[in-house]
C-alpha cells in the first residue's frame, strides 16, 4: 500500500500546526496594537527591526536548506498583514461607529472579477465578510452607496499599463463620497473556454475593453478570432459559459474562470508584465486616521486662466516639504477647454506640514477639494535586505564589472542586436508562457520530434513532473537525408499543443518555411530556427514580424558575428523578442557530434542584451554527457538549456543516441537545482 496518505496526513498537521501560530502571533499583534493605541508617541512600525528580522530570516532559511527568496517573501506577508491589522484597529478607534457589524460593499462586474478580488482582500481584516453586489457600471456603483444601498464602492483608479480610468475620476469629481482606502491588485489576464482546445479554433474572444486593450499583441497572434466587447471580464466567463461552444473564450481572471468551471488555455497574456490597478474606496463619511500610518492625500484643483496660477498652486507643496505623487489634467465638465487638476500628495491631513500647504494652495486656487485621506498601500520603505541572497526575479542583482571592450566592437554590424557601451542593466526579458529567459535559468525539454500522441504526453508528463518549464518537440524536422523522418508537420503541432496544454508547458517548435510561420505561430507559444536555417534570410524576416518569440539556434559552422547578424534580421523586422542558443559547431574532433562552445555564452553575453540558452544535446550526442554540459552551461552563466527528453530513446525515431530517459532528466534535474542553489540562481 502507499505511503502517501500518510506522508499527506502529516502535511495537513504541520498546515494546522501553522494556522495555529499565525493565530497566535495575531493575538500578540491585537496586544501590540492595543498599546500602540493607548501610547500615542509608540510608532505603528519598525523598519529597522523588520529590516534585522527578514535578514535573520533569510539567513537561518539558506541554513536550513530551504529557499530564502520563497521563505523571506512569506515573512515580509506577514509583517504586512500585522501592519494592516493594526492600522484597522487604530482606524476603527478612530472613527467609532461609522460601520455596520455586516457591510455590504459595491463593485463594478461579476463575481471573480478584479474589483471584486480587489475588495476582498482590502476587506479581508473584517470579523465577517462583507456581502459584495455587483453592478452593471461604475455610476450604479455609485450611486448605491449614495442612496445608502450600500456602504462602501470600490472603483479602479489607474492601471499600471493602460493609464487612468478616467470615469472614475469623473465619478470623484462629481459625487459627495470620500476616498477612505486603496488598494493594489496584480491583474494576470488569462484565456479561459469551455475545454482545452488549439487556439487556432477559437472564433470570438470576449471581455472588457481594457482587458482587450492591454492584451492586444496576445490576440494580434489569433486572427482567426475576433474580440467582442463586454461590460465586465467576470461576466464575460459567464458569456462563454452560456453559450457553451469551444470557439468562444474569455479573457478574465482565472479566478472568475473557476467559479464558471472554465479551463485556463493560456496565463499572464497581457502585453506588460506586473500588470496591476490600483483601486480606491469610496464611502459618504470622511475618515479620520492616525497621523502615525502612512497616508496619501487626493485633490481636485481648479486654477484661474493665469500665467502661473498652476505654479503658485504646487509651490506650496514644496514650501511645506511635501512630496507629491500624481499630477493630472482632466477637462471640466460643460466648459469646454478649460481643465481641473488631480493631484495625489504624501501625508495625513492632520500633519501640520499637510494642513499649511493646503491652506496655502487653498489661497491660490479658484477651487480646492479634498477627495481623501487615506492609508497608501505601497510603501517603497521596507525594502527586502541586501544581504539575503534572493531571486534576480524579485531584486535585481548588484551590476558586476562590465565586460572588457571587444576590438571588432568598434563599429557594430547589428546595432539591435549589440549590448549598448557602458549599460550593465539593460538586458532583454523574454517571456514564454509564465517563464522568462534572461531572468533566472529556465529548463526546455522534450522529444526530438513529435512521433505519436502517446510518446509526446508521456514526454510532457515527464517534463513537467520533473520541473522542466516548456514543452519542445519538432513537428518540422530538417534532416540531412532525404529518407530520414521528416517529422509530421501540423498534424504533429495539434499533438504538441494538446500536450502542452494538459500539463501547463509553453511549448516551442521549429519553423522551416517563410509559409508555415503564420500557422504555426497560432499553436506555438515560441518559434525555434534550427541550425540548418540561421541563414535562412527570408525565413528570419518573417517571423521578425510574427508576434511570437524566437529561439534562435547558431549555425553548424557559423560564427558568434553571424549569429548576432542572423538576430540583426528578426530585431529589425519587429520582433524584439529573441533568444540565442549555442548548440555546438563543427571543428575536427569527432569524439562527440560537435564542438560545444561554452566561451561563446560569455561572448555573447558580453556582446549583447539578449538572452542565450545552451543545447548540450546536439552539442555532444552522446546521452551520457548531455547532464554534465548542461550543468557546465548553467555555471557558465546561460540563461537555460534544451535538452532532448524521450519515453524510450532506443525506438525513437531520430536522435535517440542523444536523448535522456525520464530517470536520466530527473536526475539532471535535481544536480542542476544544486547548482543553481550554490550559485545563487533562480531556477524557474
Amino acid at each position: 500500500m502507499s505511503d502517501l496518505p500518510k506522508v499527506r496526513a502529516a502535511l495537513d498537521r504541520i498546515d494546522a500546526a501553522m494556522l495555529d501560530l499565525l493565530a497566535e502571533r495575531s493575538a500578540v499583534v491585537d496586544e501590540v496594537a492595543a498599546l500602540k493605541s493607548r501610547e500615542s508617541d509608540l510608532s505603528l512600525r519598525d523598519l529597522e527591526r523588520e529590516r534585522d528580522l527578514l535578514s535573520r530570516v533569510g539567513r537561518e532559511a539558506q541554513k536550513r536548506g530551504l529557499n530564502a527568496f520563497h521563505v523571506v517573501k512569506i515573512f515580509r506577508d506577514v509583517i504586512e498583514a500585522s501592519v494592516r491589522r493594526q492600522e484597522s484597529r487604530l482606524t476603527r478607534e478612530a472613527n467609532e461607529g461609522a460601520e455596520p457589524d455586516v457591510l455590504r460593499v459595491a463593485f463594478q462586474g461579476a463575481e471573480g472579477a478584479y474589483s471584486h478580488l480587489a475588495g476582498r482582500k482590502f476587506f479581508g481584516d473584517r470579523p465577517e465578510e462583507p456581502i459584495f453586489v455587483g453592478y452593471r457600471s461604475f455610476r450604479q456603483a455609485v450611486d448605491a452607496v449614495e442612496r445608502d444601498e450600500c456602504d462602501y464602492a470600490i472603483l479602479p483608479l489607474e492601471n499600471s499599463v493602460a493609464g487612468s480610468i478616467n470615469e472614475t475620476y469623473t465619478l470623484l469629481g462629481t459625487s459627495k463620497l470620500h476616498i477612505m482606502g486603496e488598494e493594489v491588485w496584480p491583474v494576470e489576464h488569462c484565456l479561459l473556454g469551455i475545454s482545452k482546445v488549439p487556439l487556432a479554433r477559437l472564433k470570438r474572444i470576449y471581455s472588457h475593453p481594457q482587458a482587450l486593450m492591454q492584451c492586444s499583441e496576445f490576440l494580434e497572434s489569433l486572427p482567426g478570432a475576433t474580440a467582442e466587447s463586454f461590460f465586465d471580464t467576470a461576466a464575460s466567463v459567464g458569456r462563454v459559459k452560456e453559450l457553451g461552444s469551444e470557439e468562444n473564450a474569455a479573457i478574465a481572471s482565472a479566478e472568475a474562470g473557476e467559479l464558471h468551471g472554465l479551463v485556463v488555455l493560456r496565463r499572464d497574456i497581457a502585453n506588460q508584465r506586473n500588470n496591476q490597478t490600483r483601486f480606491v474606496v469610496v464611502h459618504k463619511r470622511r475618515f479620520r486616521f492616525d497621523v502615525r500610518i502612512p497616508c496619501r492625500t487626493s485633490l481636485l484643483l481648479v486654477t484661474d486662466h493665469k500665467e502661473g496660477a498652476l505654479e503658485r498652486c504646487l509651490s506650496e507643496l514644496a514650501r511645506a516639504s511635501v512630496n507629491m505623487t500624481k499630477l493630472e489634467s482632466r477637462s471640466m465638465q460643460n466648459t469646454p477647454w478649460e481643465y481641473q487638476f488631480y493631484v495625489d500628495i504624501e501625508g495625513n491631513v492632520e500633519e501640520p506640514r499637510v494642513a499649511t500647504a493646503l491652506e496655502g494652495i487653498g489661497r491660490n486656487a479658484r477651487y480646492l477639494r479634498v477627495l481623501g485621506c487615506y492609508p497608501r498601500k505601497a510603501d517603497p520603505s521596507l525594502q527586502v535586505p541586501r544581504d539575503v541572497d534572493l531571486s534576480p526575479a524579485e531584486e535585481a542583482a548588484a551590476p558586476g564589472p562590465a565586460a572588457p571592450p571587444l576590438a571588432s566592437e568598434s563599429k557594430v554590424a547589428y546595432p539591435l542586436a549589440a549590448r549598448r557601451a557602458g549599460d550593465e542593466a539593460g538586458r532583454t526579458l523574454v517571456k514564454v508562457g509564465d517563464v522568462v529567459f534572461g531572468e533566472g535559468f529556465v529548463v526546455v525539454a522534450g522529444p526530438c520530434a513529435v512521433e505519436n500522441e502517446g510518446q509526446v504526453f508521456e514526454a510532457a508528463r515527464v517534463v513537467r513532473e520533473g520541473g522542466g518549464r516548456v514543452l519542445r518537440g519538432g513537428v518540422f524536422k530538417p534532416r540531412t537525408s532525404p529518407y530520414a523522418f521528416q517529422g509530421l508537420g501540423m498534424a504533429g503541432l495539434d499533438i504538441l499543443v494538446r500536450a502542452g496544454q494538459e500539463y501547463g508547458l509553453p511549448i516551442v517548435t521549429e519553423v522551416m518555411s517563410p509559409e508555415d510561420v503564420e500557422k504555426v505561430a497560432l499553436g506555438a507559444d515560441m518559434l525555434q530556427i534550427g541550425a540548418r536555417n540561421m541563414q535562412n534570410f527570408a525565413l528570419l524576416k518573417e517571423v521578425g514580424q510574427s508576434k511570437r518569440p524566437v529561439l534562435l539556434k547558431r549555425g553548424m559552422m557559423s560564427s558568434v558575428e553571424e549569429l548576432l547578424l542572423a538576430a540583426e534580421y528578426i530585431l529589425s523586422a519587429g520582433n524584439r523578442h529573441v533568444v540565442l542558443c549555442e548548440r555546438g559547431i563543427r571543428t575536427f574532433e569527432t569524439s562527440t557530434r560537435n564542438t560545444l562552445d561554452l566561451g561563446a555564452v560569455q561572448v555573447l553575453k558580453a556582446r549583447s542584451h539578449l538572452p542565450v540558452i545552451v543545447d548540450p544535446s546536439h552539442a555532444m550526442g552522446i546521452t551520457a554527457f548531455v547532464a554534465p554540459m548542461a550543468r557546465a552551461a548553467l555555471a557558465a552563466g546561460a540563461d537555460g538549456v534544451i535538452v532532448e527528453v524521450h519515453p524510450n530513446p532506443a525506438e525513437a525515431l531520430c536522435d535517440g543516441a542523444q536523448a535522456l530517459t525520464p530517470d536520466l532528466f530527473v536526475a539532471m534535474m535535481g544536480d542542476l537545482r544544486r547548482v543553481a542553489q550554490a550559485l545563487g540562481v533562480k531556477m524557474w
